[in-house]
């Protein structure tokens, strides 16, 4: 655990760290991030997370195909967006649960994450949603385009990006709005943001599939080797992040404070500071 004076060596040592030292004496623990014990488990939290989501997600494409019809549009949005409120509410201490690369990139940018982390949560969340498509294609075989996320019928690639671009500046927005100190609303952030999940594939998802989120749509295309349309799902997620983050830096100034750091990081280092204390 850091000390007080380990954060005032590292202020001495390097200014520009000295507004994030300052914090971890807000939020203890905070410094232990780079903890090894705890990395493991935060980057399984996000396979295993964002493997649940795309294994719901997908699944309810597969599944529909498999059986004739039986899944309902309705209902294959809903379980995704039931998934991440869940899964959010189990594990979200333990990484975050970003189980998305821009919310990764997001909470980066608004000081919540930090960068030097960001490549091993999109490479875990890339790894969960190979796996959850390759045991659907394991366990119930080649159906559906494996829940792949394209442009609906006569629709264009511009238009599904813009469609996802929106998605996510609304899907980001709410993440971390109810991260910031401001607004944290603690396990009704799981609600919010899982409501807005099924919301958005209510009304959007015969135009873009709703993905709203570069690792949900890289699983079904890795697996089926097709990556035509795949950059609607990279660039308008990113898009849409980043105006989100511009939409919280307007509405709440850089980031950075307490809540929005526990949200982004999780609490392991926290919990462990107060065991030890």
């Amino acid at each position: 655990m850091a000390t007080d004076d380990d954060i005032k060596a590292r202020i001495g040592e390097d200014p520009r760290a000295g507004r994030r030292a300052m914090l971890a004496l807000e939020v203890p623990g905070m410094l232990d991030f780079d903890d090894p014990a705890f990395k493991w488990q935060r980057l399984f939290s996000e396979i295993l997370g964002t493997f649940l989501l795309v294994l719901a997600g997908a699944g309810a494409v597969v599944v529909d195909a498999v059986s004739g019809g039986e899944i309902s549009r309705a209902a294959a949005v809903t379980a995704p967006g039931l998934t991440v409120m869940a899964v959010i509410l189990f594990m979200g201490g333990v990484s975050g649960a970003h189980l998305n690369p821009v919310v990764s990139i997001a909470f980066a940018l608004r000081h919540d994450f930090p960068w030097r982390r960001c490549f091993g949560y999109v490479l875990a969340q890339l790894v969960g949603a190979t796996l959850a498509c390759l045991f659907l294609l394991a366990a119930l075989g080649d159906h559906g385009q494996l829940g792949a996320t394209l442009p609906g019928a006569g629709i264009n690639d511009w238009q599904a990006m813009l469609i996802e671009l929106a998605l996510t500046a609304g899907l980001v927005s709410t993440i971390l709005g109810t991260a910031s100190t401001a607004q944290n609303v603690g396990g009704f952030s799981a609600i919010a943001v899982g409501g807005y999940i099924v919301l958005a594939g209510l009304w959007s998802s015969p135009i873009s599939g709703a993905s709203m989120n570069p690792a949900r749509s890289f699983g079904p295309d890795l697996v089926r080797w097709d990556f035509t349309s795949y950059w609607v799902y990279v660039v308008g997620p990113l898009a849409g992040a980043l105006v989100a983050v511009l939409f919280a830096y307007l509405l709440r100034g850089p980031g950075g404070d307490p809540g929005g750091v526990r949200a982004g990081q999780g609490v392991l280092g926290l919990r462990a500071s107060s065991r030890k204390g």
